[in-house]
């Protein structure tokens, strides 16, 4: 039998962009990482969609390449999952997907919206803690049946993301409450599904989940399962929880006051509060540690710009990285660094998906504004860097707004470990910044897969004995004052171009 110092603790994450695994140890220490991509789909303006048929194969071919790593999966504990919240997989009575699940930077029920906020606008709001917005699974399902009635009939059984890859691992249906906060129709006060918000959305109230913690032990790896993964069949599996609860979590923001910045796919500004703090135009969520809850203020596409840059315009450095095996994220970061602070007068834009807070507006579009005859690789890099970390100072100004105490900040995500963009962010927010490690959803995971197994006594422990700050960002004055200056000039650029895009 083996001991749990022995023991290796799984979290396994379904990002936006794709799917990460960490290992760790009952210590905490990182055993082993990987990760594989898998696409979303834009067939139409506004929509974004992914094939629940990616995520199983990506996740056993991540674990794979962990293997190929070294890290001895015959000595998983627990497993725990989390990923990219409230994105609805729809499936029939033997538990097959109806359709590709809209994601939540989707962007088509701007109509059910409108309907919603004009006929439930402030039930919803006292029911929910959320407004009305495209973000939601509630207007997505409205959509779906007034466009695909014949999918909403026949859904027997609603799953999300990761409850839908769980399930295919252990066999067992159910949810977490935090994921279902998500759906814009849970009843916050009562912690359970809401019936009248559910019956808005055409959807049977009996095809929705069974609710749980997510440290709840809700069955063990099947026998295919482990033939699939190389985890021991009858390993202990966790629920977990969604991505923005679970990486806030394992970044240590265990305290009211503790602030994130995430630079992921998407960008948030999460604050840890002791009680819940509803506001129209920011999110509201439950803690995994219990009474303690967060607010969002979120950019739609953050890591997503710079993916977007590198598929389109960067063959070049992609073309490096094979050769070298220099990542080309890093190449573009070498050409960016070669580019001043300003980017020569170039701005970015990245509403790439249209935008969440603070304008909550889906007509909004991407841009590069101030191009010059002189303007380079280097600059287009820089000013896109940039013009993330202002939509970021953006959401943070809603936090500012609320009035809501800042204590402490923690950048995460995959572009926190660019130094020059750590920089960039810590200079525009003129703030202090902790960069943990690792400090992402998947090790997050991993630490609720012990908490729920018993090997740490609660989440608060978990943290305390794993977490780690990889470094600490001070801001430079001139730098501060410098991008200060560029925000002003951002907002007016926005400001202009709105009601242009409102036109299209």
């Amino acid at each position: 039998m083996k001991t749990s110092s022995e023991l290796v603790l799984l979290g396994i994450d379904f990002g936006s962009g794709g799917c990460k695994v960490t290992a760790v140890d009952a210590g905490g220490a990182v055993l082993g990482t990987a990760q594989v991509e898998y696409p979303t789909h834009y067939e139409h303006r506004g929509w974004s969609e992914q094939d629940p048929a990616d995520w199983y194969p990506a996740m056993c071919r991540a674990l794979g390449r962990l293997r190929e790593k070294g890290v001895d999966l015959g000595r998983t504990g627990a497993v725990a999952f989390d990923g990219s919240t409230h994105n609805a997989v729809l499936l029939d009575k033997a538990m097959k997907p109806l359709r590709r699940t809209i994601m939540w930077t989707d962007q088509r029920s701007t109509e059910e919206c409108a309907e919603l906020d004009a006929k439930y606008r402030d039930r919803i709001f006292g029911t929910a803690f959320q407004m009305p917005a495209p973000t939601w699974t509630l207007p997505q399902m409205m959509w779906l049946k007034k466009h695909e009635p014949e999918v909403i009939e026949r859904t027997k059984h609603v799953l999300f993301v990761k409850d839908y890859v769980r399930y295919q691992v252990c066999g067992h249906a159910a949810t977490d409450y935090i994921e279902a906060q998500g759906t814009l129709f849970f009843d916050m006060h009562a912690m359970k599904w809401s019936d009248e918000l559910v019956s808005l959305s055409g959807l049977d109230r009996a095809a929705l989940p069974e609710l749980v913690r997510p440290t709840d032990m809700v069955g063990k790896v099947s026998a295919q399962a482990a033939a699939d993964t190389g985890i021991p069949a009858g390993t202990p599996v966790v629920c977990g929880t969604s991505d923005s609860a679970v990486e806030d979590y394992g970044a240590g923001a265990v305290e009211p006051g503790d602030c994130i910045v995430k630079l992921a796919t998407a960008g948030n500004v999460n604050v840890m509060t002791a009680e819940a703090h509803p506001y129209p135009t920011t999110l509201t969520y439950s803690h995994v540690i219990p009474g303690m809850w967060y607010t969002v203020s979120a950019t739609n596409a953050a890591a997503l710009c710079q993916r977007w840059f590198r598929d389109l315009f960067c063959g070049l450095e992609k073309l490096e990285s094979e050769k070298t095996g220099v990542d080309a994220f890093e190449l573009m970061g070498r050409e960016a660094a070669g580019s001043p602070a300003g980017a020569n007068g170039l701005f970015f834009h990245p509403y790439l998906q249209g935008e969440r807070s603070p304008y909550w507006d889906p007509a909004l579009r991407g841009s590069f504004t101030g191009m010059a005859v002189n303007s380079t690789r280097g600059d287009f890099n820089r000013a896109l860097l940039e013009g993330v970390a202002f939509s970021l100072l953006d959401c943070y100004g809603l936090i500012e707004q609320m009035k809501l105490p800042v204590n402490r900040i923690y950048l995460i995500g995959g572009g926190a470990k660019s130094r020059l963009w750590s920089e960039i962010v810590c200079n525009v927010f003129d703030l202090p910044v902790n960069i943990p490690f690792p400090g992402d959803a998947s090790f997050g995971s991993a630490l609720l897969a012990g908490t729920g197994t018993g090997i740490f006594r609660n989440s608060a422990e978990a943290v305390e004995k794993c977490l780690k700050i990889d470094r600490r960002i001070e801001p430079d004055p001139a730098l501060a004052r410098f991008y200060r200056e560029r925000f002003a000039v951002y907002k007016k650029i926005h400001d202009a171009l709105a009601p242009v895009y409102a036109q299209q």
